[in-house]
Formats: C-alpha cells, sequence, structure tokens
C-alpha cells in the first residue's frame, strides 16, 4: 500500500473498546461515533486512520507483530529491561496474558477491525459512488488484516465486537478475512481508477488472500489469488519524519531493544542460508561485524523505511508450498527455483538470492524444508515465522511458544476467554 503523506490524528469515538468484551471509556473531548459516521469527510478521516494506529508506535500491529520473531529465535535481545520483549524472548510459562506485546497485537486488531466496521456500516452516507468504492476496500482491507493477525497468534478469535463475546477457531478468523479481502476486491473492480488513498488496493488484497488461503491449507485456491498478484507491484506501509517506522525507531537505530540473532537466521543447523545468498547483505548492515553485533538493515535501518505489507516474493514461495502439499513437486521446485535464481535487480523491492537452482532431494519432505528455509529468508522480520514453524510442523525445539496466552485485558472482562493454551 502505498500510504504516502496520509497520516491523520485517529478519531477515537464514545466507548471505543481495548478489548471485545467492551467498556466505556468516554472522552468527553473527543469527536464522538455519530460526528464521524454522518458524513463522507469524518468516515474518510476514520479510514484513513486505520494506517496510522496500524503501523505507527511501539503499540502498533507492525512493531509487536515483528517483535514476535523472539518466538522462533529470529531475534536476539539487547537489553533485558525492555520487559515484555525479554519475556517474548523467554517464552513458555514466562510469557503470560500480563505481557503488553501479546497485549498489543491482541487490542491493536479489536480496536482497528471496530474502526474499519463502523467505515463498512456507514458507508451510505457517501453519496460518490468512487469514493465509496475506495473506502470499502480500504477499510476491508484492514479488517481483514486485524483478523488474520488475530489468527496467527492466537488460537480462538472473538469474531464481533459485543460485551461477552464468543470466541471462534482462528480457522473461522481467517476465513472472515478472506471474505473482506472479497469485498475489496470487488469494490476495486467496481471503480479501478479511484486513487483517492493513494493504494495498491488490487494487489494487496490479492497478495493477502493468497496468504491466508494458504495458511487454511487452501492449495488451488492460494495458487489462484497468488498467480493474480502482479510481482512488479510494491505494497508499503510509509513513514516520514514525524510517524515514523516503529522498529527502526525503538530497536534497531537505538541498538537498545533487538537485532537480528545473526546469519542463521535462527534456523536449525541443515536450513542455514548460503554464506553467498544476496539476501544477507541484503537484510544485514554487516555480515562480519566486530563482536557479532549482526543488526539489522533492508526495511528497518531508517526511520524513514517504508515496511511492506508483503515482499513479492511471498507469493512464489505460496505456490510453491502449495504444490508440494498437493505432491506436484516439479512444479514446486518450479516456484522454489523463482526465488533461489532471482537477481536483486528482478525484484521490486530488491531482494535477491543469486544462487544455484535447487539440487536436493525430490521429495516433498526436503522440498518443503527447502521452501520453509527460503521463507525465513526472504521475508525475514515479517512476523510470519511462528506461523510459518507451525505450519511447517517444526519440532518444537525451534520455538518457544505454539500459540500466545489470552491478555488479561480480556480474560478480566469476558468470561467467554479460553484457557490459555500449553
Amino acid at each position: 500500500m502505498k500510504l504516502n503523506n496520509i497520516f491523520y490524528v485517529i478519531i477515537f469515538f464514545a466507548g471505543l473498546s481495548l478489548m471485545a468484551c467492551e467498556n466505556d471509556f468516554t472522552n468527553p473531548g473527543a469527536s464522538t461515533e455519530g460526528d464521524v459516521v454522518t458524513s463522507a469527510d469524518g468516515l474518510e478521516l476514520l479510514t484513513r486512520g486505520l494506517h496510522r494506529r496500524w503501523a505507527v508506535g511501539r503499540q502498533s500491529p507492525v512493531y509487536t507483530t515483528i517483535s514476535t520473531g523472539f518466538s522462533t529465535f529470529e531475534l536476539r535481545l539487547i537489553n533485558p529491561g525492555n520487559i515484555s520483549e525479554n519475556e517474548l524472548s523467554l517464552g513458555g510459562n514466562d510469557l503470560d496474558g500480563s505481557n503488553t506485546i501479546v497485549s498489543n497485537i491482541w487490542e491493536q486488531c479489536l480496536i482497528t477491525r471496530k474502526e474499519a466496521r463502523t467505515v463498512l456500516e456507514n458507508l451510505d452516507v457517501v453519496a460518490s459512488p468512487e469514493l465509496q468504492g475506495g473506502i470499502r476496500a480500504y477499510a476491508s482491507i484492514f479488517a481483514a488484516l486485524a483478523n488474520g493477525t488475530l489468527a496467527t497468534y492466537f488460537e480462538q478469535v472473538p469474531l464481533i465486537s459485543e460485551p461477552d463475546a464468543a470466541f471462534s477457531s482462528r480457522e473461522a478468523a481467517l476465513q472472515a478475512a478472506i471474505d473482506d479481502l472479497d469485498v475489496a476486491i470487488t469494490a476495486i473492480g467496481a471503480n479501478p481508477d479511484y486513487q483517492q488513498f493513494n493504494i495498491d488496493a488490487l494487489n494487496t488484497a490479492r497478495a493477502l488472500k493468497a496468504r491466508y488461503h494458504n495458511m487454511l491449507g487452501n492449495h488451488s485456491e492460494a495458487i489462484s489469488a497468488a498467480n493474480s498478484v502482479d510481482l512488479s507491484s510494491t505494497s508499503s506501509f510509509i513513514y516520514d519524519a514525524v510517524n515514523t517506522n516503529p522498529v527502526a525507531f525503538v530497536s534497531i537505530l537505538t541498538n537498545n531493544v533487538y537485532q537480528p540473532v545473526d546469519l542463521t537466521l535462527g534456523l536449525p543447523s541443515g536450513l542455514h542460508p548460503d554464506t553467498t545468498d544476496a539476501r544477507l547483505p541484503f537484510y544485514f548492515q554487516d555480515i562480519n561485524p566486530e563482536m557479532f553485533d549482526y543488526r539489522a538493515a533492508a526495511f528497518f535501518d531508517d526511520n524513514e523505511d517504508p515496511i511492506p505489507v508483503y515482499v513479492p516474493g511471498e507469493m512464489n514461495l505460496i505456490k510453491a508450498e502449495a504444490y508440494a502439499r498437493q505432491n506436484e513437486l516439479n512444479n514446486a521446485v518450479t516456484e522454489l527455483n523463482e526465488i533461489l535464481t532471482k537477481a536483486p535487480a528482478s525484484d521490486a523491492f530488491g531482494i535477491g538470492a543469486n544462487l544455484s537452482a535447487y539440487s536436493g532431494p525430490m521429495d516433498q519432505a526436503s522440498i518443503l524444508d527447502a521452501i520453509y528455509a527460503n521463507r525465513a529468508m526472504e521475508m525475514m522480520m515479517s512476523g510470519l515465522r511462528l506461523e510459518d514453524n507451525r505450519r511447517f510442523n517444526r519440532p518444537g525445539a525451534e520455538r518457544n511458544r505454539t500459540f500466545y496466552p489470552y491478555p488479561n485485558s480480556e480474560r478480566d472482562n469476558n468470561p467467554n476467554t479460553p484457557a490459555d493454551p500449553n
């Protein structure tokens, strides 16, 4: 999403909840929900605010989901005084419902989804079909991101924002995300030239649809959605001097919270990246640093670096995985080779491996291992490693949690909150 210069102050309306079980957090000085939803300008402003909530600040899903790399040993902690990150790095029973990162993933996703739903439920006040279609597409994409992200880290998810909300399976949350993306794609199709928000919304919706179908194991649908994405397009959260890249600002540039662990990416010995892999100098500031002080580069070493919503290579790897799981191994290797042999200049972000084609055993397990390792390399610090680790049925020793506990903010207010996973 090329969301240049759209950082607007988010409107907080009365009764906005921090959890699915809603309390009244009324701010008497804030705009009310009625103020916002009775005009096209108000809905447009609220819609633009979704980006800032999602992408800016230490509490944002962008920062917190990337921080989940601790759970698969992708990150190393610099300063244990960062208590929430430290608990995430320890995992196991040291990570409980009081953890701020876990709580922020949960709460910010629920608030984003609530705001997106508020927009979608009040679009009849927008007279212009073009503006209505643009707002519908944008809000639907963020609603999908919210449900898809919750399903990435939690076993169950409340799909409705109401007191004592019931919980549904993560599979139901992923399907809800796909349904929202279909709404977005239809809205874009009806208004293909609408660019009010400066979004490449179509490729964003298609790429996320491929991701969530892949997470559900819908192989044919994942391949179809991935094939529909224009790989020359990029989709990023955009930052500036005021609304800064949260990972760069909080962690990488200060070197006081976390950095990537090292050139192994936390992978087991048999899956380490090739030392000549061109993705290493892309993602690392220095591949031979003094005192093994590895630091992230790419999308994280400047306060104004954009952070991708997805990288184009994810689409090839989704197809490779889907083919492999259907035992279409030649097709799987063809897609894997697109990543292995890719030159940086041929990638929209400059991510290339410059390696030889796959020459390993032509059996499903070996090919899936190679796909998993290349997802870790191609999509380093994307927040997707924990989901990948589970889906590829990696040994439990390669992660310190399988799913996250439910935040105390939910448990203390919603009696339907499930027991925490082991």
